[in-house]
């Protein structure tokens, strides 16, 4: 019995690891005057896809961040004591920061500073407004005003710097923000910040410092041992480096820290399916169940179409096929459904041994994906058990045009040629 091909590489872009498929065997009574062949479909090997590593929106990429509060982790933005003048004129402005009118606030400091451009106090005010605002481009742009200001008249200001610092860091303007970071988590006697830790770590990771990067979670995490977000990264770097083990003792945590955090469950469901497949016997079972109840957690918060592929492979590992099936049924509803959700769909109730399902789901992930000869190969096999021999030499010969040096292939569409009439 041969296995077939992996597909990976061609439907996912970024693969950060490849998954050996386990075999799986079919109990399929003989038919008529031949026996098909028995195979075991190729599933999608299942890679984590956080293809930018930045931190861009939850919706957009796999990189989470803590809470975006509407006040700098450096706390109010405090007033300068070096230039009373100064002080006195932001004071209303400060006062209404205080109160939460971050638009009044934002509007009467940049008047200020607007007539007194030299004022930094002024452009630290509207830079936190604007912060508190979310408009971080605005607020990166005047606390630099400020930074700058101050700076010059030999001021040290650290609230300045830390907002600043993240202002850069959700604007994904990582290099600015570094040397920033390291500035304010490196402040002699002062004690140790995890979200600035971990925003440092962040920063290191997107500039390709991982081992930096990795320093400054494992500080994040001893300042904060809940701190999901950091060991996160923690289990992601690990995974990376295959150490699957780690990544799972990491992600599990980070699971803990937050059980609203959906792409640790995703990665978590990843390493298990990744040190299953490096294992066997009841060592593998094991961590495909735990892969099972891992996806189980991602579908709770995220049923869209990747999580519940993802899930449905899961699941096909642990040999749970009709639970599978129900599963990846979900997604295959919608008419954006992708080939390669059809393919496990289709994989599953070939197990499952509900062939009409299968072939009528083959059928539609061949439409959707019709140059891919795993696919033919899986729906070859469907007609064939279902004994239409002249469909399933027709998908047979499909798979052998699109993969011409495939022997099992050609081997499939002589076996049923003497039965296609």
């Amino acid at each position: 019995m041969k296995n077939f091909p992996s597909m990976m590489n061609t439907r996912i872009g970024l693969t950060i690891a490849t998954l050996i498929l386990s075999a799986a065997s079919f109990a399929f009574a003989q038919s008529g005057a031949t026996r098909p062949r028995r195979v075991n479909p190729s599933q999608p090997t299942p890679a984590p896809t956080p293809a930018s590593r930045n931190v861009a929106s939850p919706a957009t990429n796999a990189t989470p961040v803590p809470a975006r509060s509407t006040r700098p982790a450096g706390g109010n933005p405090g007033m300068a004591t070096s230039n009373s003048a100064a002080t006195g004129s932001t004071a209303h402005a400060f006062s209404l920061y205080q109160q939460k009118q971050y638009d009044a606030a934002a509007k009467e400091a940049k008047q200020i500073a607007a007539s007194d451009p030299k004022n930094s106090e002024a452009w630290k005010v509207a830079g936190f407004a604007e912060f508190a605002l979310r408009q971080y481009d605005a607020a990166a742009v005047d606390l630099q005003r400020a930074l700058d200001l101050q700076r010059a008249a030999g001021e040290n200001d650290p609230n300045t710097v830390d907002a600043l610092a993240q202002a850069y860091v959700l604007m994904q303007k990582f290099d600015a923000a570094l040397p920033l970071l390291v500035s304010a988590t490196g402040r002699a006697g002062a004690t140790p910040d995890a979200v600035m830790l971990y925003y440092r770590g962040l920063a290191e990771f997107n500039t390709g410092k991982a081992a930096d990067a990795e320093r400054s979670f494992n500080a994040a995490v001893k300042a904060d041992p809940k701190n999901a977000t950091s060991l996160f990264y923690l289990g992601r770097i690990a995974f990376e480096r295959k150490d699957f083990a780690g990544a799972i003792n990491f992600l599990n945590r980070a699971t803990l820290g937050d059980a609203n955090l959906s792409q640790a469950w995703k990665l978590l469901t990843y390493a298990y399916l990744q040190r299953a497949a490096a294992a066997t016997g009841p060592k593998a079972d094991a961590d495909y169940l735990a892969a099972v109840r891992a996806s189980d957690s991602l579908v709770h918060l995220r049923a869209d179409e990747e999580s519940l592929s993802l899930s449905g492979q899961a699941l096909i590992r642990a040999r749970q096929y009709v639970r599978a099936a129900a599963v990846l049924e979900r997604a295959a509803a919608a008419d954006t459904v992708q080939g390669q959700t059809l393919y496990l769909l289709g994989f599953a109730y070939t197990n499952a041994k509900n062939y009409p399902k299968a072939i009528s789901t083959l059928e539609r992930a061949a439409t959707k994906t019709p140059n891919d000869a795993e696919v033919f190969r899986a729906l070859g096999y469907a007609y064939e058990v279902s004994k239409q021999y002249a469909k399933a030499l027709a998908a047979y010969e499909k798979g052998v045009q699109l993969a011409p040096a495939d022997a099992d292939l050609k081997e499939s569409a002589e076996r049923v040629r003497p039965f296609a009439k």
